[in-house]
């Protein structure tokens, strides 16, 4: 049989099957709303175009405001991905996962959540294979890592970074003029790494071959790309609060900005890419990508040296040079300044730190001088210093190492 038979032989097999599951279930579901389980089938068919809305709809109606009824769709969801061996059943019923956390009953992020870590087949989808047609490679590893992506997501959620519900207090909010205290601190570097960990998820989710264009796949990166959005915005507000406090932390939190900006600015890279990607296939509008900053090795050197400057590294001048700082009204910019827009580059065309706040909602400003010297006698050694780095690389470099090991499969 050639390929052409072959795969109408195997979309005809496919529509047989769902026709026989949606015939069985509405005489014989395993719930008491067989409406529910015909409704799942309807959305996540065998048929290579994305599912009807109002199927997906009629699913999160029929499950809101009933514990019962969320436990029933997630059992039957994960009944139908630990049968399918096809990569468009599989996708659809991921699509219909991410739409389920987004729009449907709250109680789904702790069913999935939990039910996913008991082992049961949801978002643990490392090994899946469609082995059924030769093309489908590019198809199974795109559902590989938005699986991971979408458990990623729904961890963040979990442990609090979610999105405020209108019942919901208005958080105390953080300014980069507000003192950041040490739970501040803590809280936004904690922030910072999951945001990097989940952004680094996503960018894995960047399609290959005939899954660049493909209309499911489409369907599935487009709420994706919406949330990256919110996350880079995320990430350069707590990026920004943290380096208009630069000066102010201590040395081993300084060198955790700087380790975090170093691995950032490899993301950023990547993520700008991705947003080409999808421009270039109409997904979204042009006017809804941001333009994603640029961060310079140029400007890491100068923090690097504050750094070894502030720990006492390099305070063995001689007087005249002192001498000599003292009579400068404004220390040289390439020296030793230190602002916001030292280390994100803005954009060319003399673009200024209050233009980018009007466009993206940032409230930067400049740092200021920062040619200081530590407080404390003798400061820290380039050995400790060295250490510094190295224990902040380690603890960034475990999500680039983290990610590759989950795809790799």
């Amino acid at each position: 049989m050639n390929s052409m038979g072959s795969d109408r032989f195997r979309k005809a097999i496919g529509k047989v099957k769902d026709h026989t599951r949606i015939s069985l279930a509405r005489v014989s579901s395993s719930t008491d709303l067989p409406e529910l389980e015909v409704a799942i089938v309807k959305a996540t068919r065998h048929a290579e175009y994305p599912a009807e809305d109002r199927h997906i709809r009629e699913i999160i109606t029929l499950t809101n405001d009933s514990q019962i009824h969320v436990a029933s769709c997630v059992s039957l969801i994960s009944g139908r991905l630990d049968k399918t061996r096809n990569w468009i059943v599989a996708l659809k019923v991921l699509i219909l996962i991410q739409r389920l956390l987004q729009d449907g009953d709250r109680a789904y992020e702790r069913e999935i959540f939990y039910a996913t870590r008991r082992g049961t087949r949801l978002l643990n989808m490392s090994d899946f294979r469609d082995m059924s047609r030769t093309n489908s490679w590019d198809f199974s590893a795109f559902i590989r890592t938005y699986s991971l992506y979408l458990d990623e997501y729904l961890e963040y959620r979990m442990q609090g970074g979610r999105e405020k519900h209108d019942d919901e207090p208005e958080p105390e909010p953080v300014t980069l003029k507000s003192p950041v205290d040490g739970k501040t601190k803590d809280n936004l570097f904690s922030r910072l790494q999951h945001l990097m960990q989940l952004l680094e998820r996503f960018l894995a989710c960047r399609p290959t071959g005939p899954a660049r264009n493909h209309r499911i796949v489409m369907v599935a990166l487009y709420p994706i790309v919406k949330q990256s959005i919110y996350m880079y915005y995320d990430m350069t507000d707590a990026l920004s609060i943290l380096i208009g406090q630069f000066r102010e932390l201590e040395i081993s939190d300084s060198v955790k900005v700087y380790e975090f900006l170093r691995r950032v600015r490899k993301q950023f890279d990547e993520l700008d890419n991705f947003y080409d990607y999808c421009k270039s296939i109409g997904l979204a509008r042009t006017s809804e990508y941001p333009e994603v900053a640029k961060i310079s090795q140029k400007r890491l050197d100068i923090m690097d040296k504050f750094i070894r400057e502030k720990s006492g590294t390099s305070q063995y001048q001689s007087e005249s040079e002192e001498e000599e700082e003292a009579r400068s009204p404004e220390p040289d910019k390439k020296e030793g300044k230190l602002s916001q827009d030292d280390v994100l580059n803005l954009g060319d065309g003399g673009q200024t730190v209050e233009e980018y706040a009007d466009k993206v909602g940032l409230a930067f400003y400049d740092g200021g001088p920062a040619n200081h010297r530590s407080s404390q006698p003798g400061g820290f050694s380039p050995e400790v210093i060295d250490d510094m780095y190295q224990q902040a690389r380690q603890n960034s470099g475990n999500i680039a190492a983290g990610s590759a090991n989950s795809v790799a499969g």
